[in-house]
C-alpha cells in the first residue's frame, strides 16, 4: 500500500466523457481526492458518491478536484452521474490495473467466500504529485469530513 510521502503513480483511464484523464493533468494545478469503490448503483457506494456530490463545493473551494474509479464500464458511470447528479469525473479501470497499483485491490469476504475486488480507499494527493493521506478500509459515513479536515 503507498503511504503519506510517496509519489502517487501517474496513470491514463477512461472518463466518464469518454475522455482520457491522467492524475498528471492535475500536477501543480490542484490536490486530487482519488477514491476507489466497487461499483455503481450499489448502496454503499452511491452514498460515498453523493456524499462528495453535497460537498463539491466545500471540496473546490479547498483547490481539489474529486476523481473516483471503480472497474465499471463508461456506460455504467454515465447512468451512475445521471441518476444521483454526481458533479465529478468518474474513471473506468475495467482491468484494475491502476487499481493494483494504488493497492485498491484485493482479497474480499462475502458470505465466507473468498474473491477479489475493489478494497473501498481514499487517497489525498497534493498538487506536489505527493499523497498527503491514505484512507483504508473506508466507512462511508463521516468519510468526506475526514477528507475535508486533511485538505
Amino acid at each position: 500500500m503507498l503511504k503519506p510521502g510517496d509519489k502517487a503513480p501517474d496513470f491514463t483511464l477512461a472518463s466518464d466523457e469518454g475522455k482520457q484523464i491522467s492524475l498528471s493533468d492535475y500536477a501543480g494545478k490542484s490536490d486530487v481526492v482519488l477514491y476507489f469503490y466497487p461499483k455503481d448503483n450499489t448502496s454503499g457506494c452511491t452514498a460515498e458518491a453523493c456524499s462528495f456530490r453535497d460537498n463539491f463545493e466545500e471540496i473546490t473551494t479547498r483547490n481539489a478536484k474529486i476523481l473516483g474509479i471503480s472497474p465499471d464500464s463508461i456506460k455504467s458511470h454515465q447512468n451512475f452521474i445521471r441518476k444521483h447528479d454526481l458533479n465529478f469525473t468518474l474513471l473506468s479501470d475495467p482491468d484494475h490495473k491502476v487499481a493494483e497499483v494504488y493497492g485498491a485491490w484485493g482479497e474480499k469476504k462475502m458470505y465466507g467466500k473468498s474473491y477479489q475486488g475493489i478494497l473501498r480507499t481514499t487517497f489525498v494527493i497534493g498538487k506536489d504529485g505527493l499523497i498527503k493521506h491514505v484512507f483504508e478500509k473506508v466507512k462511508v459515513d463521516g468519510h468526506v469530513e475526514q477528507v475535508l479536515e486533511i485538505l
